[in-house]
């Protein structure tokens, strides 16, 4: 069940010397390309590593973080701000049976297009979308009984942090200008098995009822 899983789900950072399947990989990758987005525009890309040498690139651009390179498998979550072209978000939109005069008012409209916002914009919606597919990944591995960890701290255009070293990632990875390395989930089957200790804020903290401060 989806409850148990985000019940029990941890992050877990380290890993056995068991192998994550290929066919397991897939599956939690199916999840993340299932995930709703924005008029269907899936603005995302995932590349999963595997090669130790490349695993340990991954893992200096992530500050040095060890569950990169001891990971079975990384997924790296690519924000793909591409996909908001008008070309490709129209063909999505084809897919669909849209006619033309709706994707026009989609193509035309702030509030539906960002890419007519900016680059800033875009690249905000474009997180929002992959926020969903990544969740969704990560609740797979629990069922699966995979260890995962989403990798967030990582040398991008986000952070600003190493512009050469993210530049080497890109380029290893076969990014251009449009696409970004947003986060890593990291899989392995997690070596030795901890309690789930969850810290969150009080109910009352974080849901209100028509207002903010209003009880539920």
């Amino acid at each position: 069940m989806v409850l148990n899983a985000i019940t029990n789900r941890k992050s877990v950072r380290l890993y056995s010397d068991r192998i994550v399947s290929d066919e397991d990989i897939k599956s939690i990758l199916n999840c993340g390309v299932m995930a709703p987005s924005w008029v269907n525009v899936q603005p995302w890309q995932f590349i999963v590593v595997k090669n130790q040498d490349h695993k340990e690139i991954l893992s200096q651009a992530a500050g040095g973080q060890k569950q990169v390179s001891n990971a079975s498998a990384v997924i790296c979550c690519v924000a793909d701000m591409s996909a908001w072209e008008a070309d490709k978000f129209a063909k999505i939109m084809e897919k669909q049976g849209r006619n033309s005069q709706t994707i026009e008012y989609i193509l035309s409209s702030t509030m539906l297009n960002p890419s007519l916002l900016g680059e800033y914009e875009t690249l905000l919606r474009t997180v929002e979308q992959m926020s969903y597919a990544i969740g969704y990944m990560t609740l797979r591995a629990e069922e699966l009984g995979i260890g995962c960890c989403i990798i967030g701290a990582v040398a991008n255009e986000l952070t600003l942090k190493d512009k050469n070293g993210f530049a080497s990632v890109k380029e290893m990875l076969g990014l251009n200008d449009k696409q970004v390395l947003l986060s890593m989930l990291t899989l392995g089957y997690e070596k030795e098995i901890m309690p789930v200790r969850k810290s969150r804020k009080e109910f009352d903290e974080v849901v209100s009822l028509e207002k903010l401060g209003s009880k539920f």
